[in-house]
């Protein structure tokens, strides 16, 4: 389950659409309506602000647009949701030793982290520079000052050969380089860094709003980026909201078409271009907000000089990322839509989520291939997977009180069901979903932890197949081995109270009678695998599971920081040790060596024993 809070902050794709003048002036369209899930390419400039304007008038509050910040120039950052599927290289004459990749939740979408390794080098971010360490020499080769503006959440890369993509996430949160000290309010960016020698800067990408997510498929990257519209609204002055409301109506209506449309420059040794988005590429499905845009961009890293991103896009709403090989899909939360009209306090109107998906071929931008929408809202990217050409989705509708399965597949432009399975959970919402395969497995918690086990081989049939009750809740479900899960988690009482980091080992050959083999309970304990799997390893060479663990009395006076080593075998898990080092963020493998990255830098241990090997300071 992740600890973050969502922004239901609206989205715009800019799709590769042509057909659209400038001075073309067709009658305004009526607004939107719900309906089917359709993109329309817009005729024209004056259109497309027409229509803008009448979508963000309905949908602003007293206070803005909701899920956006004071400054529309810079969209605060949303909930990023990571993945699950530790990849392993194998080893090879002539090749680096095998390694442990980021635990992503495809293994041909690989995620952005604060660390990579290709086996020969450990490449990491953090507090404003990247650092290359020796594997081999278990020295560090060089640092980079990134001369960051700022943050707004953590910074992140995508490796590919020599090429790193550093990511910099944009919003409030950061203290830029000339800021003296004072918050500031930042843009995204993209740094592409050459390590081939001593890291160089190639380029830096500098867009408008804020980072959602992004993938790497071989060498292509893909970014998502969220961007607000460029209006300044009225201080809140007294009065109620009705009177703010037609206030920044009129503040809309004074804006131009330029403050939806994203800018964006890069710079590449001593030349910059800037650029702006042409209305002409704009599309829309049938109901959407002018609250927000987001452009999803294309980046071929065997070209490490950084162009304009050839931004693919959709005027519609989104928080979440999933991604194949093959496929993106782009959520959007609809609970973000707020009633401010009913004499109380606002409630959201729509607890429903739009889903878009485009394809993927090689190092071409996405194409737009769907659209659809289902009850409910998810909990992560984690309650979507592709299989065999279907999508499966997890959502709580918290309206009806139970949760769901369905299974969509495209018909032409639509996403449409094709069966679904509900009434999970009466009463409990979902803190977990693994789909493997023709298998799916569903935690949902309120007192007690339901593990739905469901047979979702026949698209049109999902069912429900078994159900295993205990305490406490699994927030992550991590796949070990044939038959078997991991939950990470917390304990709890029978009343619900948590009470410390669960790991339990489950038996999931029998879809019918899941059951829990093992579980290792550690008191007052907290880790962040729990909300970011990327703070897992999973290392399925020797059935090692390394979790980053805090451990705080029940009267608060003490507390521990480390990594808990377990051996899992068929039947149960032993710990073998706790990895000491404050404040370990994430962990990876080089061969026989562990490595535990924490904010004062790498150390190595030996795989076998956890025994301390080495020491890398991040100087």
């Amino acid at each position: 389950m992740s600890r973050r809070p969502l922004l239901y902050a609206a989205l715009a794709i800019t799709l590769p659409l042509a057909g659209c003048t400038a001075d073309a002036s067709p009658p305004t369209p009526p607004p939107p309506v719900p309906g089917p899930m359709r993109l329309v390419a817009f005729d024209s400039c004056k259109q497309l602000e027409a229509d803008l304007k009448r979508a963000a008038k309905a949908g602003v509050g007293p206070y803005g647009f909701p899920g956006s910040n004071a400054m529309p120039e810079v969209a605060l950052g949303g909930a990023r949701t990571m993945a699950d599927s530790a990849g392993v290289a194998a080893k090879a004459p002539g090749t680096p030793p095998a390694y442990s990749g980021t635990n992503n939740h495809e293994q041909d979408a690989d995620e952005p982290d604060i660390v990579k390794t290709d086996g020969r080098r450990i490449v990491t971010v953090d507090q404003g520079a990247l650092r290359v360490v020796n594997a081999a020499t278990r020295k560090q080769l060089a640092k980079l000052d990134l001369r960051l503006r700022g943050a707004g959440g953590p910074v992140e890369l995508l490796l590919a050969g020599d090429v790193a993509l550093v990511l910099v996430p944009g919003g409030w949160g950061g203290y830029g380089i000339d800021s003296k000290m004072m918050p500031t309010a930042t843009n995204p960016e993209l740094i592409s860094v050459d390590i081939s020698g001593p890291p160089r800067i190639i380029s830096r990408y500098r867009g408008d709003g804020n980072l959602v997510d992004a993938r790497l498929t071989g060498s292509t990257a893909r970014i998502v980026l969220r961007t607000s519209p460029r209006i300044t609204f009225p201080t809140p002055s007294a009065g109620d909201d009705d009177d703010r409301i037609k206030a920044n109506r009129t503040a809309i209506d004074d804006a131009s078409v330029d403050a939806w449309l994203p800018t964006w420059e890069v710079t590449t040794g001593t030349t910059t271009n800037k650029g702006q988005a042409d209305c002409g590429r704009v599309s829309r499905p049938s109901d959407y907000s002018g609250g927000a845009l987001i452009s999803v961009l294309t980046f071929d890293l065997t070209k490490p000089a950084l162009g304009s991103g050839d931004p693919v896009t959709v005027v519609a709403d989104g928080d979440t990322v999933y991604a194949t090989g093959s496929s993106l899909y782009l959520a959007a939360d609809q609970r973000w839509r707020l009633d401010w009209f009913k004499g109380r306090a606002a409630m959201p109107v729509r607890q429903e989520t739009d889903l878009y998906r485009f394809t993927l071929t090689g190092n071409q931008p996405p194409v737009y291939a769907a659209a659809g929408s289902v009850p409910g809202f998810l909990i992560n990217q984690y309650a979507m997977s592709e299989w065999n050409g279907h999508l499966r989705i997890a959502t709580t509708n918290e309206q009806a009180g139970e949760s769901a399965v369905r299974v969509l597949r495209p018909e032409g432009d639509k996403l449409v069901q094709t069966g679904a399975v509900d009434g999970l959970g009466k009463g409990e919402r979902i803190y977990s979903v693994r789909f493997l395969g023709p298998r799916g497995y569903v935690v949902t918690f309120r007192q007690t932890d339901p593990l739905y086990s469901l047979d979702l081989a026949d698209p049109a049939q999902p069912k429900v197949t078994g159900e295993l009750k205990i305490t406490g809740y699994s927030a992550h479900l991590q796949p070990a081995g044939e038959g078997r899960l991991i939950g990470i988690g917390q304990e709890a009482d029978t009343n619900g109270r948590i009470q410390g980091t669960q790991v339990s080992l489950f038996d999931v050959s029998d879809p019918a009678k899941p059951r829990r083999l093992a579980q290792h309970h550690i008191a007052g304990g907290h880790s962040d695998a729990e909300w970011d799997p990327h703070a897992l390893l999973w290392w399925p060479a020797t059935n090692l599971l390394i979790v980053p663990m805090t451990t705080v009395s029940f009267d608060g006076d003490a507390s521990t920081a480390g990594a808990l080593a377990l051996q899992v075998t068929d039947t149960e898990m032993r710990k073998i040790a706790t990895v000491s080092q404050p404040s370990i963020r994430r962990s990876l493998v080089i061969d026989d060596t562990l490595w535990t990255m924490s904010d004062g830098g790498l150390q190595a241990s030996r795989l076998s024993t956890m025994e301390k090997l080495a020491w890398v300071p991040a100087n």
